[in-house]
């Protein structure tokens, strides 16, 4: 596919995509037939009457005009098809977004990527893996691209911020999903990059992230999915992915586990077992090794206060402690200390809720520190 973008009004580009029943292979293949957008969308009315479709009316272009007015105000750049900075590796796809909004670093959306998704209810283990894989992958001169979701994407981008991520939305790039993620988002606007192919200001809706998991797979050379369930996004990016010829990394996990079972099965049908970034180093021929470097999440262990013990907790604030705690923990072994870094709560204030926790029969203590859920 090849469109002449430079010759045409940015407008008219968004009138098409935005009329009725326009999709972006609808989009392409209009623009073949006719030429150009102008052309396809003279003859469009027509082409929907043939098909039936009676009264059929383009975008209106003041609804396109209040678009481009919310992109302009929130400081965001449109993008087109086979123009300048668009992302290369999405130009090959038969779906390829024809406009993206962009906000932030655009020079990163031509770098080598590697996506990383996963789960949103992510394991404590889980999410060391997309940190480490993220600061690896960045070290190594790659952009981490992911959806902006809970759990591992945010795990990913917040580690790659320094060396450079791209969160692709799946609402308008002004919108904010899930909003707990408002600081990251506002952290990758400044050093990094955020995408949607929605209009601006558009709220997230469900049919809107599949669409967007094909541009996180389509911008990158491989799809790692760290945790997944049975059925989930993350297996909806790979299996997009594959479609798209890109290399897929799936990391194993325990049996028991519902976050690994769909990684498991990846697996299984074929994808590349990943033990860490070596592997994907491996495969995709990127001439680096992997070099531990600090995790910021590893802070040093809380001291216990000094003074007076606190007072107890309202039973509410037990109850929603104890369930982070079982969040972060699976059939797979974690390390007591490494879950008291991870929650950055006092050592103190944990060691007694795991006491209650343990008594129970929620979790259980094995030797070396370990513990795992029941």
């Amino acid at each position: 596919m090849s469109h002449p973008p430079a010759q045409e009004d940015p407008a008219l580009w968004v009138q098409l995509i935005r009329s009725r029943r326009i999709g972006p292979v609808t989009f392409h293949r209009l623009l073949a037939d006719h030429g150009g957008v102008e052309a396809a969308l003279a003859a469009l009315p027509d082409i929907a009457k043939a098909a039936g479709v009676e009264g059929y009316e383009i975008c209106p272009i003041g609804v396109v005009r209040h678009e481009l007015a919310q992109g302009r105000a929130a400081k965001a750049r449109l993008l087109r098809f086979g123009g300048a900075d668009y992302p290369q590796t999405l130009l090959s796809l038969p779906d390829a977004p024809p406009v993206l909004w962009v906000q932030g670093d655009v020079s990163l959306l031509n770098r080598h990527m590697v996506a990383l998704v996963g789960a949103r209810n992510a394991s404590s283990l889980g999410l060391r893996m997309a940190r480490r894989l993220a600061l690896a992958l960045g070290g190594a001169g790659q952009v981490v691209v992911s959806g902006l979701a809970r759990g591992i994407d945010a795990a990913a981008h917040d580690a790659a911020l320094a060396t450079g991520t791209v969160a692709v939305q799946a609402g308008g790039v002004d919108v904010i999903y899930p909003a707990e993620n408002a600081d990251l988002a506002a952290q990758i606007l400044a050093q990094g990059c955020r995408i949607s192919e929605q209009p601006v200001g558009m709220q997230p809706q469900t049919r809107h992230f599949p669409l967007r998991n094909r541009i996180i797979s389509g911008l990158a050379r491989a799809v790692v999915v760290v945790e997944a369930a049975a059925k989930s996004g993350s297996l909806i990016t790979a299996e997009t992915a594959l479609e798209q010829g890109r290399e897929v990394f799936a990391v194993p996990g325990h049996p028991f586990d519902a976050r690994a079972e769909g990684c498991n099965r990846l697996i299984r049908d074929g994808a590349t077992l990943l033990r860490g970034p070596q592997d994907i180093f491996d495969v995709l021929g990127i001439a680096a090794k992997v070099v531990q470097r600090p995790d910021p999440a590893d802070q040093a262990l809380c001291e216990p206060p000094a003074g007076p013990i606190p007072p107890r907790r309202p039973l509410g604030d037990t109850a929603a402690l104890h369930a982070q705690i079982l969040a972060r923990l699976g059939p797979s072994p974690l390390a007591e200390d490494q879950l008291i870094r991870d929650l950055a709560l006092p050592a103190a204030s944990l060691t007694s809720e795991l006491v209650t926790l343990e008594l129970d029969g929620r979790i259980e203590r094995h030797s070396g520190g370990l513990i795992t859920r029941r």
